[in-house]
């Protein structure tokens, strides 16, 4: 049984450029925020997508997000899930997995896909932030 995802709460969420795979068109959005650990700031990234059905008949997607460092960082996997999307409805932003990293100067990353059910998996759908921005 597909369960229902809850709406993202992030108060900044912000979403990048849209993919799609047939009727199923997805964004990656992504959000951070402060933390510590010790004396050290740190940044809850936290990864989430947001899918649309342009179809006339409801889908199950599937869907999962990976994070990276955009200079010289490997792809990390951070979550994955399942929901049901009805006919021209839009499910999202809902949280996909986070990852929590020390401060740097740096720009990271977080890339999203998805497939329906029976079809192709989508392209990558990117969004990024400076890790730690005020």
């Amino acid at each position: 049984m597909l369960s229902v995802p809850a709406e993202a709460q992030a108060a900044a969420v912000a979403c990048g450029g849209g993919t799609s795979t047939g009727r199923v068109a997805v964004n990656g959005c992504i959000s951070a925020e402060r933390g510590s650990a010790g004396r050290f700031p740190t940044r809850d990234i936290t990864a989430h997508v947001k899918v649309r059905n342009t179809g006339a008949k409801g889908l199950n997607v599937a869907y999962e997000a990976f994070f990276r460092v955009v200079d010289g960082g490997h792809r990390e996997k951070v979550g994955s899930g399942r929901t049901h999307v009805r006919a021209g409805e839009t499910v999202g932003p809902v949280e996909v997995g986070s990852t929590t990293r020390v401060c740097g100067p740096v720009k990271v990353e977080i890339r999203v896909h998805a497939r329906a059910d029976g079809a192709a998996r989508s392209g990558w759908s990117p969004a990024s932030t400076r890790q730690c921005r005020t």
